[in-house]
Formats: structure tokens, C-alpha cells, sequence
């Protein structure tokens, strides 16, 4: 029993399988037939071995026996939201995403009969309100609330501030001394087309500024008091695509960045991540297809130490909210957590040669970018330029032209489509982009999904 496994057999360096691949392809170029390049310049190889590392990674802090089941809920109807979230809690849910509309919603109506020692809530206001956020301070609540506000995200998505410059900074120093935390949502990124690489270093340049403009307002600094390791000040908020193994890594690059970042400022580096599917590679057409591409991508987020998932109905893009809809998405996690164990290990992508080197690879080439936003003046200055909109633009074309040519798949849409679908009668809500001519004070980042040209061609064939 005290013989080790395998030591009967000798170490097979990289180089030594390397030359038996070689070997085996019988001619074959080696580069040209096993390695291939993704959009962000990674070229990904058929195998990864130990020696290409000087040393151990070393073992991250994520916690993946610890996230959470989150249900979003669109707040209409106050009575009703608050029955909805009620009964998603005891159906299985452990937090609730509340999307607030307007600030004329009565917060203890909507929290009425809600454990609040047990269940976290996230609020996600549309609109800013420093004097509604104080409101939800003061909620006792042993679990967590968070308030989600990000004013350089509605700058980018709408094109304007919610006012004007220094009066959403202002507002935001408020709402971030109340809240004691601060959110930067860098889903629009993903969903937009933007590479991974450039996602997380928009991510980061994102929270950079907000970190410059409260070390040079000193009061603000308190909100950096709590020093304990995951009393978490800043909220990232992600979509995760269908790219398995690198959406896995992006997130623990994320962590990597952020504690580089952090470490820089002397702050807690712990940050605290939200997940929830892309919408950028749905489809209206062969639906059901949706769920497979959800559960994979709700994979990626729990191994890459996403804290709170929120998935996606499988008809979200084109159904109104509904309770099937939303019971089969909750199911998925359910199923995650609770039979396919999802929910066993820490740390479970630690010591993965080929993860552990995307990691590294994203985390080398977001610095990157990074330092180039930064020496260029920064990410607002970059966004009022257009750069970042011209960028992503670049990205999401590319990626469209290889959805087009079928280099990019999205199976029973343009590959394998089920030519007897017929969903124009079956649309409550408009799947497409919209266009609404105004004056912006930037050219906004607009979200769009690969099969919507080729959707809307099939909706127009229909008889």
C-alpha cells in the first residue's frame, strides 16, 4: 500500500508526447492540423503537460461549494412580485435579483414575508436615486442586500448619463457610502461581440475609474473600512458564453485582475460575481436548444467561482416572463447544485494544465489592453472617442461573419435548422435590435444576438 500509483512508469515529458503526435499524423503538419486560434490571439493546443510550468499555480480562494441560486424578477406589479419571489424561494432560489423600474415601488411591500436573515437581494434600480438608495441601507438584513448601480454602464448602453456627468458622480459617492459597495456590470460587453480579452479589460478599466474618482474624493474611502477577506466592495457582473473551458477562465482571470488592481489601491481584493448567461447566442428558432446552452454556460460560472448565478429562460428572448419559463431555468441549477454536485468543491478548476494556462494567457493579454486604455487617457475618454465602441464593433463583426459562413455554430439555426418551425405567431416581445433615433452624448454599445439577420429572413419565408 505504501507504493505510489504509476511509479512503475516513467515521466513523459511534453516534448516526448509532442514527437509521437507527430509521429502519429503521418506527415501531417502538427501546427496546421492540431493547434487553432481563437478571436482573442490564443492558440489552443491538443494537449498541455506540467513542464510548460515553472512552478505550481498557486491555489485560488474562490469557494464554489458556496454560490448561490438567484431568480430575477422584472418588478410591474409590486403584490405580484413579491408572491413570485416568495414562491421561487421555496421552490429553491437563495437569492432574488429584483429589477426596479421606478422609484414609487413600496420596498417593504416587495420584501413583505422574505427572510432577509437567509436570503440575499440584489436590487437593480433603472434609474438613480441616492435618497432610495438610503432607504434600502437602513433594511435590516443578516443575509446581504446590494444595490446594483452602475452609471458608467448606463453611460455606455444608452449613450447618455442618467443626468449629467458630475451629478451621477455625485450621486454615486452617496449611493456608494450607503451601500458600502459598488457594481460594474460588463455583461453589455459580452453581449455586444466583444472578445473575452476585451471584456475583461474594459472590466477593468471600468472599475478603475471609479477607483481613481474615490481616491481623489477622501471621504469615500470608508467604504473600503471592512477589511474582512470577503466582505466584498466591488460586484461584478458577467454574461458567460457557450466557449466552455474559456468562459471558466475568464472568470478566475477576473479574480486574478481584480486582486492585481486592487492590490495597487491597498483595498480588499476579494470581489463578489454575478453570472448569468449570454443572450448573444440564443435563438427563437429550435428554442429548446437554449437550455443546452444555458446549463453549459451555467457550468463555466460555477467552476470559474461565479458567487450568485441567475439564469436564463429558454424563451427569454421572445416570451414574455412566464412560470414555465423561469421554473425550467431554476431547475437547471437545482439539478447543478443538488444532483450533479456541482456544489462539492471549492476549487475544482485548480491544477487544470489547460485551464490554468488560458488563465494565465487572458490575464497576460487583458494587462495588455489594460495599460493601453489607461496610457490613453482612460475608459470614459475612450468611450467619448468611440474606441471602445469601434473596437467591439471590429470583434462583433468578425465573429458574425464567421456565424454567416458557418465557422460559427449554433446548431438547428445555421447548421442542422428544423425547416418546419414556423415562430412568427409564437412572438410576444420583439427579438431584434431596436433602433430609436435620439440625440446621444456617445454612440452607445448595443447587445445584439449572431442569428438575428438570419432569424428575421426565415420570420419574413414563413407562410
Amino acid at each position: 500500500m505504501g507504493k505510489k500509483l504509476f511509479s512503475d512508469f516513467q515521466p513523459v515529458s511534453s516534448k516526448q508526447w509532442k514527437q509521437k503526435i507527430q509521429f502519429d499524423l503521418k506527415g501531417a503538419d502538427y501546427n496546421e492540423t492540431l493547434i487553432w486560434n481563437t478571436n482573442e490571439d490564443i492558440a489552443v493546443k491538443p494537449f498541455y503537460h506540467a513542464d510548460e510550468f515553472n512552478e505550481l499555480p498557486p491555489v485560488s480562494n474562490t469557494k464554489a461549494s458556496q454560490w448561490k441560486i438567484c431568480q430575477s424578477i422584472f418588478v410591474a406589479h409590486v403584490e405580484k412580485s413579491n408572491l413570485n419571489a416568495i414562491d421561487a424561494i421555496e421552490r429553491g432560489a437563495e437569492s432574488i435579483l429584483f429589477t426596479l423600474p421606478n422609484e414609487d415601488i413600496s420596498i417593504e411591500d416587495l420584501l413583505k414575508n422574505i427572510d432577509l436573515d437567509n436570503i440575499i437581494i440584489h436590487f437593480e434600480p433603472q434609474f438613480l436615486s441616492d435618497t432610495f438608495v438610503k432607504k434600502i441601507a437602513n433594511i435590516p438584513s443578516k443575509a446581504g442586500i446590494r444595490v446594483h448601480t452602475d452609471i458608467i454602464n448606463h453611460l455606455a448602453k444608452s449613450g447618455n448619463w442618467f443626468n449629467n456627468l458630475n451629478d451621477d458622480f455625485k450621486k454615486f459617492e452617496t449611493i456608494a457610502k450607503s451601500n458600502k459597495s459598488f457594481t460594474i456590470d460588463v455583461s453589455l460587453y459580452q453581449n455586444a461581440g466583444a472578445t473575452m480579452v476585451q471584456q475583461l479589460a474594459y472590466a477593468l478599466a471600468h472599475a478603475n475609474e471609479y477607483l481613481n474618482y474615490i481616491y481623489e474624493n477622501p471621504s469615500l474611502r470608508v467604504i473600503f473600512d471592512d477589511k474582512s477577506i470577503e466582505k466584498s466592495t466591488i460586484i461584478f457582473k458577467v454574461s458567460v458564453g457557450s466557449n466552455y473551458f474559456f468562459e471558466i477562465a475568464k472568470l478566475r482571470a477576473l479574480r486574478k485582475l481584480w486582486s492585481a488592481l486592487a492590490s495597487e489601491y491597498g483595498i480588499n481584493s476579494f470581489c463578489n460575481i454575478v453570472a448569468t448567461p449570454t443572450k448573444r447566442n440564443k435563438t427563437i428558432y429550435d428554442y429548446n436548444t437554449n437550455m443546452l446552452r444555458t446549463t453549459t454556460e451555467c457550468m463555466s460560472a460555477i467552476l470559474g467561482g461565479a458567487n450568485t448565478i441567475c439564469n436564463l429562460a429558454y424563451d427569454a428572448i421572445y416570451h414574455k416572463t412566464n412560470e414555465f419559463g423561469e421554473r425550467i431555468a431554476r431547475n437547471q441549477l437545482l439539478i447543478l447544485k443538488h444532483e450533479s454536485y456541482f456544489n462539492q468543491v471549492d476549487n475544482p478548476a485548480d491544477g487544470t494544465y489547460y485551464i490554468e494556462s488560458l488563465t494565465n494567457q487572458l490575464t497576460e493579454k487583458t494587462l495588455d489592453l489594460f495599460k493601453n486604455i489607461e496610457t490613453n487617457g482612460g475608459f470614459l475618454k475612450q468611450l467619448k472617442e468611440g474606441t471602445i465602441q469601434r473596437k467591439i464593433k471590429e470583434s462583433a463583426n468578425k465573429e458574425q461573419q464567421q456565424f454567416d459562413t458557418g465557422d460559427e455554430v449554433l446548431l438547428g439555426t445555421n447548421k442542422h435548422p428544423n425547416t418546419n418551425d414556423r415562430m412568427k405567431n409564437d412572438l410576444e416581445i420583439y427579438p431584434f435590435v431596436k433602433t430609436n433615433q435620439r440625440k446621444t452624448l456617445i454612440e452607445p454599445i448595443i447587445d445584439k444576438r449572431l442569428a438575428e439577420k438570419l432569424e428575421q429572413k426565415r420570420l419574413k419565408n414563413e407562410t
